[in-house]
């Protein structure tokens, strides 16, 4: 008897914990121009926004700029930035996702470790960026 008693307190403890989990909210559209700081263009450089992006960690979405072509920058014009590990996480990942689109030319590449969601998301906001180029 009082090990069916103690499963369902274990079980309802559970289930508490499980239901009291909270996922990261979405960003409202609104907050996605605020959240836009980008350098002014160049002569001879043009921009290409990629599509927002939400991951399990919050949105993200990216602005390539383009000369003749060439990428030549992206800028991170959304991330995850709810909690103080999104924001390491950011730090961290971005500039080597930067580097390595720089680098291929093209949105093929790797995640980056630890960062896999934020990665994905990336890559996934780049390419729509991409594919809008004629």
């Amino acid at each position: 008897m009082r090990r069916a008693v103690l499963a369902i307190v274990v079980s309802v403890a559970g289930l508490v914990i499980l239901l009291s989990f909270r996922t990261h909210s979405s960003v409202p559209a609104a907050r996605i121009q605020a959240a836009a700081k980008v350098p002014p263009l160049l002569a001879g450089e043009h921009a290409l926004f990629g599509s927002v992006v939400d991951t399990v960690y919050g949105p993200v979405r990216v602005q390539v700029v383009l000369r003749s072509a060439t990428i030549v920058g992206v800028n991170i014009l959304l991330r995850p930035e709810e909690t103080g590990m999104d924001v390491q996480i950011g730090q961290y990942a971005f500039p080597k996702l930067i580097g390595e689109t720089l680098a291929a030319q093209s949105a093929r590449i790797d995640t980056v470790s630890g960062a896999t969601y934020t990665s994905g998301g990336y890559i996934r906001s780049l390419q729509s960026a991409l594919d809008t180029r004629s």
